[in-house]
């Protein structure tokens, strides 16, 4: 099974690229299937990590960046993957 693990944070205004280096500088415990580190508007940094594990696996995550960097505690999700149907399944 495939688990994602989403981690957002929103850097205080004007801090989006010193969040944006400070995610990348982060290390895991580990070697995840892939890692993608995406921004948005308002200095929103999101991290997604793929995980050959099960949904409740321990799996290495983001640490909390300092309090003078960021707006709010970090949003965190774990997603697992479904199999994707054959197009036409289940339409009568």
């Amino acid at each position: 099974m495939t688990v994602a693990l989403m981690w957002e944070a929103r850097a205080l205004p004007g801090r989006g690229e010193e969040l944006l280096t400070w995610t990348r500088a982060q290390a895991l415990a580990g070697t995840p299937l892939r890692r993608e580190t995406l921004r948005a508007p308002q200095d929103r940094v999101l991290v997604i990590t793929w995980w050959d594990a099960a949904l409740d696996a321990e799996l290495p995550e983001l640490p909390e960046p300092d309090e003078g960097l960021v707006t709010r505690s970090v949003h965190r999700w774990r997603f697992e993957s479904v199999e994707v149907e054959d197009e036409g399944e289940g339409e009568g």
